[in-house]
């Protein structure tokens, strides 16, 4: 592949990526906008329909590692390519699904499964597509996620006013098939990872994956990503539901959700370019602070008005935290084993995630309420900023950079 096509198809690559994650992400989201049909169609609990996103992000933690590291070996575009397929034939087996066990394993192990085999390698692939512009590449592919609710949530939402959730969830499968299948396809390996392994062949001791796993920059990172997720899980998972117990139309509320993703776009451009002006991990610290802080004000929403405020201000900050975390793995560890990195923090990611929507659920089934949810999002949110300090207190040249 020659530099001139290099050059420019790097962008093929962004673009096929930006893609792939909305469609992957709107897929997968759309169990929230659907939460109150299902269980008024078939009389499941809420913590039990919630369940079933927190067992997709069991999944994923459980997929992301190892999905991440078979890119590594085989590269990202057969990896993504199963991933399409797994994902909207889960989606379609959710939608026949009989009973509540039954949706929660279609929905859980195999959407869940088959999503965490877009994130890791997409990230790793596109981090290794760029020596420049590196933090714009990674937040654009992130910007083409946050678009899933500004497109692929709204949709869900028109499509079940007009037809029951099961078909609902038909077409959204059909959706993701049409769209992602031929994303995949554009997908190509980096020509610099070919270099780079050259280079760590004629090494006498490169870097292996489990030196790189057992460093405390890894660990760290890995924790914040724990805790970032799990401060902003809940809050995602449950605003459309706690905005219509609080009165507010189901489509009116959907767009609440919507603009998070807008003002989420913003977030993850403004906080990448940011990470490259002043450094990623002093701009990912003074995020997560921010993110603590927004979480809680959701606290004292009542009105539309307050949750556009709100929702403004949080999809700004929880968004602007994605990009940093790739772009710091790609500072501080060799490019061969970057799915396998960022596979481990999508996997910590993953199982933050899992935490809010069953403790949400939990918490109104038991409370009608979702304030203590939200104080609960305040304190993992200060936890991940403690995180990220001493993760910027580390030494320089501890992590094993290639």
């Amino acid at each position: 592949m020659n530099a001139f096509f290099s050059t420019h198809y790097r962008w093929v690559i962004v673009a096929a990526g930006g893609v792939l994650g909305c469609v992957a992400i709107g897929g997968l989201f759309a169990l929230p906008v659907l939460l109150r049909p299902i269980a008024q169609d078939t009389g499941w609990s809420t913590t039990g329909i919630s369940t079933a996103m927190t067992l997709a992000f069991l999944a994923m933690a459980l997929g992301s590692v190892a999905w991440g590291s078979l890119s590594d070996r085989i590269g990202a575009r057969p990896v993504v390519l199963i991933g399409a397929v797994l994902l909207a034939a889960g989606l379609g087996l959710a939608s026949v699904a009989p009973s509540l066990l039954v949706f929660q394993l279609c929905f859980g192990a195999v959407v869940g499964f088959s999503a965490s085999a877009i994130f890791a390698p997409l990230m790793a692939c596109v981090t290794g597509w760029f020596d420049t512009h590196r933090s714009l590449a990674v937040s654009l592919v992130s910007a083409g996620m946050g678009m899933a609710p500004m497109t692929m949530s709204p949709l869900v939402a028109w499509l079940v006013q007009g037809h029951d959730w099961r078909s609902t969830l038909q077409i959204v499968a059909a959706v993701v098939a049409a769209l992602m299948v031929p994303a995949a396809l554009l997908i190509r390996r980096p020509p610099q990872l070919q270099q780079t392994a050259s280079a760590d062949a004629a090494a006498a001791a490169p870097a292996s994956a489990g030196q790189v796993l057992r460093s405390p920059p890894f660990l760290i990172l890995t924790l914040m990503s724990f805790l970032s997720c799990a401060t902003h899980s809940g809050p995602i998972f449950h605003t459309v539901s706690y905005a219509v117990t609080c009165g507010i139309p189901l489509m009116v509320a959907v767009s609440i959700y919507s603009l998070e993703g807008v003002s989420g776009m913003v977030g993850r451009l403004v906080f990448g370019l940011l990470g490259d002006r002043f450094g990623a991990a002093r701009v990912l610290t003074l995020a997560l602070l921010a993110q603590a802080v927004v979480a809680l004000g959701y606290a004292a929403a009542r009105e539309l008005g307050s949750f556009y405020a709100v929702a403004a201000l949080f999809g700004f900050t929880y968004a602007g935290v994605m990009p940093l975390f790739a772009v710091i793995a790609r500072e501080n560890f060799p490019l061969h084993l970057m799915g396998t990195v960022i596979g481990g923090t999508a996997t910590a990611s993953s199982l933050g995630m899992a935490l809010g929507p069953v403790a949400g659920g939990l918490i109104y089934d038991s409370f009608s309420s979702y304030v203590g949810l939200f104080v609960a999002a305040f304190a993992l949110g200060l936890g991940a900023f403690l995180a990220a300090v001493a993760f910027g207190r580390l030494p320089k040249g501890r992590a094993m950079a290639g």
